[in-house]
């Protein structure tokens, strides 16, 4: 019986990579579902504008200290539901429909947010026969009663009205009608009067079929939907992960944006399918005010887009409300297949704040191990531990920084996680202890499919104790993989959490270190074999939900279990560091994420500011592409180039697929490796400046890569550009991502600023007398990015390229000072010891460095935090300064006073203070004479 099944199960491999998913072939869209094949979106998507049947009734109206509730009735089939207004904290609103009296529990989300948010103080400041209006703080929110309506407003300004189109849905759960024994042609007819057609005339309702897969749907249509009215937003970003533009495009005549994690093999490009995760929340931003909404819902969602050019008159909310002039407005139309309405509203007002809001909900990604914001190399797969020990020596001899090596699925016994090939690594312990000797980690993957094997001990327990998800039959339910036959373990049962997170530990991961770390891969979950290459949604998980209900944070899951393992291992002493391919709202807690299978094409090179600005709006800032492409070999040009722009993002990994040339860089020509080397060592030259971001990401929510108008929020023509970006608010950073590029055109913004080339110094003067910034044409070669410091800023440094980052922490640093119009800057910098959570205790520095008149100073930020650093000032550069200096002077209680020389170049209007050699670990003065 088990070589048949075993030959099936070969038979089933062909037929699965004929059908399109072989991951060396592009991606097959016939094997991906619009949103007509969808039977709940193809309903909601129906529904006419302007015709709600929902209807508040005030007259159940509860208030209470921080929220209102009232009962809500669709008169179309009289459902009803609970309708609930909360007031939190930071700016925000919560709105949550859910049925008042279901016949089974609807799912609500669990893990994405850091815990029950804070409430806010909430009064009734209005309450009238059809509507009544609440206050928090600056805030106001007025709920219409018939029809249904929801505006926000913020310091009197109506920001968002929820169902001002009128396409609130909410299918009540109920149970299948029994066959008629006639239905006349009039049926439907008779349904759509009732305002029903879409349940009983929807042959997808009950039950539905894609392709060979069938969904049971056992408990029947259950979608919700609601739109939403952006007012004063000129685009819409976030919603994450799509390979499109960062501003979202009008869906009008085109299938919406759709959340659904799943596995795309070299994905296309420019358009709203679903990829690897599904974050679902928008920013909406015009240039009065900035505003975010969280659709907190784990389903398969889908979202309508309408731009100001789609409006009509009538659809316009400010004209509805008021008869004003037309406004410019986004819409946004949010379907989910099944859970309840739960929102959130940031209210802004400026895009930090809504940043700040949104986090203060799903968490910032904490602050990485130092080693982490370096280069890491990777390969599906290095071929055994000798390979892994050349490719590092090469490092070494090449003069090439390198802090990660990476271990794909051949590392394993046959594909069976937490174990090792006994013949191509049979000795990874001391594999790691190398690269640890070197000051380098490890990183293997670690997957969420389990092999079906009687000899594997993983599956053998999760057999044994029920810890697999089940399918609708209630037995373990049976998908192909990598290992061929797997079972997917069940991350929603606290069992499991726990056995998996044991998994991790140095007792029972034979081989593994505290310098081994984890990549979850294939978390969609990835199912070969499945409906759209995942799981079934009729399969059943810890609790009784359908998979329908929790699938987008199933990889949040794993990665937040694997999280807990890694900690529990150092017992809460070292940072985890997880890369993840699926994700979801509050992913960033726990592991970076990567864009996933790309190609090695200039379009792909192009699309990784975009996919990676969308993520760092939606809270997820440890963003990046795998360099060169993950699919195909990238020529001299295109290599160059990739690591050039990576070295500008924060996740910085070269990975490719099993069957493309190797990579490495000194297999390419000597200039091609020199271009190379000389990325990567200013990627690790402003480390300390990717470290502070990072910490500040974590302290405030402000992502690390940032599009333009997140610093310049009222300069409109930075709404819609994506191919140039900011490192906080420091750098501007314009990669080169054309072929045989000799400049490129680079937009400079913010009236009256000062930008200076980092190469150069060159100063571009931004006119103060316009209200927008300064396009200029840079000339590039090949071993020119175009990267721009911000006037009045300073930016730390560290000058002595070390083999890895993490043998450098003591090194000394370099403060580029670059003048404003002004002459004068201010910067931070952040130090802690790069690897533990001692800094959660206050063993750190955060200083806060000031440059005016002739003076720069450093003084602490905390002053109730220490951390004994070796490291020490080296050099003070100061940009753009006017004319000659030769002396300066450092103070300090730890060396008193001393005089320095200064050199300065008068082309450049470059002043260099060379060795003040006090220490970081103390306030200090330095002026110049």
């Amino acid at each position: 019986m088990k070589k048949i099944r075993q030959c099936f199960g070969i038979v089933l491999w062909l037929i699965i990579v004929s059908l399109g998913c072989n991951p060396v072939q592009s991606v097959d869209r016939n094997n991906f579902k619009t949103c007509e094949q969808s039977s709940f979106c193809r309903r909601s998507r129906r529904v006419k504008p302007g015709q709600s049947p929902y209807q508040l009734h005030l007259n159940t109206l509860s208030v209470g200290s921080s929220s209102i509730s009232a009962e809500l009735v669709n008169y179309n089939n009289l459902a009803k539901f609970k309708f609930e207004l909360s007031a939190i904290k930071e700016e925000t609103f919560r709105m949550k429909i859910s049925e008042l009296s279901p016949i089974r529990p609807r799912y609500e989300v669990e893990s994405a947010l850091v815990s029950e948010p804070e409430l806010d103080t909430l009064k009734i400041i209005e309450q009238t026969a059809d509507h009544v209006t609440v206050q928090a703080g600056a805030n106001e929110a007025k709920v219409f009663a018939a029809p249904f309506r929801v505006d926000l407003y913020s310091h009197g300004q109506l920001v968002i009205s929820s169902n001002a189109r009128g396409l609130l849905k909410f299918e009540h759960y109920r149970k299948k009608p029994e066959p008629k024994a006639e239905e006349g042609a009039g049926a439907a007819e008779e349904a759509e009067a009732a305002g029903e057609e879409d349940i009983e005339a929807d042959p997808g309702a009950w039950e539905e079929n894609f392709k060979s897969h069938h969904d049971t749907k056992p408990y029947g249509p259950a979608a919700v939907a609601l739109d939403f009215s952006f007012v004063g937003a000129h685009h819409a970003y976030g919603i994450p992960e799509h390979a499109d533009s960062f501003a979202l495009k009008s869906t009008k005549n085109t299938d919406p944006y759709r959340l659904y994690n799943l596995d795309v093999f070299e994905y296309e490009l420019w358009n709203p399918m679903a990829l690897y995760g599904s974050v679902p929340f928008l920013i909406a931003h015009g240039p009065a005010r900035t505003v975010g909404v969280l659709w907190l819902n784990a389903a398969e969602t889908w979202v309508d887009i309408l731009s100001s050019g789609d409006q009509t008159v009538v659809s316009s909310i400010v004209n509805f409300v008021s008869g004003s002039d037309p406004t410019p407005q986004v819409d946004a139309h949010f379907i989910s297949e099944t859970g309840i309405i739960d929102v959130f509203f940031n209210l802004g007002p400026r895009p930090l704040d809504v940043f700040r809001q949104y986090t203060k909900l799903t968490g910032t990604a904490p602050l990485p191990q130092y080693f982490a914001i370096a280069y890491h190399q990777s390969r599906w797969n290095y071929n055994d531990q000798d390979d892994v020990r050349m490719v590092e020596s090469k490092f070494d001899e090449h003069d090439l920084p390198l802090d990660v090596m990476w271990l794909d699925i051949e590392h394993t016994d046959n594909k069976k996680y937490f174990t090792w090939d006994h013949l191509r690594f049979s000795q990874p312990t001391e594999m790691t202890q190398n690269l640890t000797a070197h000051g380098r980690k490890l990183v293997v993957i670690v997957d969420p499919h389990i092999k079906r094997d009687g000899s594997y001990f993983l599956h053998n327990d999760a057999e044994s104790n029920g810890y697999y998800v089940k399918n609708k039959e209630g037995r373990d339910f049976e998908g192909w993989c990598w290992p061929g036959s797997s079972s997917y373990l069940d991350f929603l049962n606290p069992a499991v959490q726990d056995y998996y997170a044991q998994r991790y530990s140095l007792d029972n991961f034979k081989g593994s270190t505290e310098d081994t770390y984890i990549w979850n891969d294939m978390n969609e979950p990835s199912v070969f074999s499945g409906p759209e290459v995942t799981m079934h949604k009729d399969c059943v998980h810890h609790g009784g939900w359908e998979h329908r209900e929790i699938h987008n944070i199933y990889a949040l899951l794993n990665t937040k279990v694997t999280f807990n393992g890694l900690f529990r291992r150092s017992e809460g002493k070292l940072r985890p560091f997880i890369l993840t391919r699926g994700h979801f709202a509050g992913s960033q807690r726990y592991a970076a994420v990567w864009t996933g299978d790309n190609a090695a094409d200039w379009a792909h090179l192009r699309i990784t500011v975009p996919m990676c600005l969308s993520l760092s709006v939606s809270g997820i800032s440890f963003c990046g592409a795998d360099v060169g492409g993950f699919f195909r070999s990238p020529d001299e040009e295109l290599i160059t180039r990739w690591y050039q722009a990576a070295a500008f993002q924060p996740f910085f990994r070269s990975h490719a697929h099993i069957d493309t040339k190797r990579r490495e860089p000194w297999l390419f020509g000597e200039e091609t490796l020199g271009v190379i080397r000389e990325a990567l060592r200013k990627r690790y030259s402003l480390l300390p400046l990717w470290y502070t971001l990072f910490r500040e990401h974590e302290l405030t929510g402000a992502p690390v890569m940032q599009p333009l108008w997140a610093q310049f929020p009222t300069e409109t023509d930075t709404f819609a550009i994506d191919d140039e970006y900011l490192l906080g608010d420091r750098l501007l950073v314009h990669p080169v991502t054309e072929a045989e590029a000799s400049s490129v055109t680079v937009y400079f913004p913010g009236p009256g600023q000062i930008w200076y080339d980092m190469d150069s110094y060159e100063a571009i003067h931004v006119s103060s007398k316009h209200s927008g910034g300064r396009t200029e044409q840079i000339p590039v070669n090949i071993r020119k990015v175009p990267v721009f410091q911000r006037g009045g800023t300073i930016v730390p440094k560290k000058e002595r390229i070390r083999r890895a980052a993490s043998l450098s922490l003591d090194d000394p640093f370099t403060l580029l000072v670059a003048l404003d119009v002004n002459g004068t800057a201010s910067g931070t910098v952040y130090i802690d010891d790069g690897r533990s959570y001692e800094y959660k205790q206050g063993k750190y520095l955060y200083l806060d460095l000031k440059f005016e008149g002739k003076t720069l100073t450093s003084r602490f930020i905390d002053k109730n935090s220490k951390f004994p650093t070796k490291a020490w000032l080296e050099r003070v550069v100061i940009i753009g300064w006017p004319s000659a200096v030769s002396k300066a002077r450092i103070e300090s209680k730890g060396m008193g006073t001393n005089v320095l020389e200064a050199s300065y170049n008068s082309a450049a209007h470059l002043l260099v203070v060379r060795k003040p050699a006090v220490s970081m670990a103390e306030e200090w003065t330095l002026s110049l004479l």
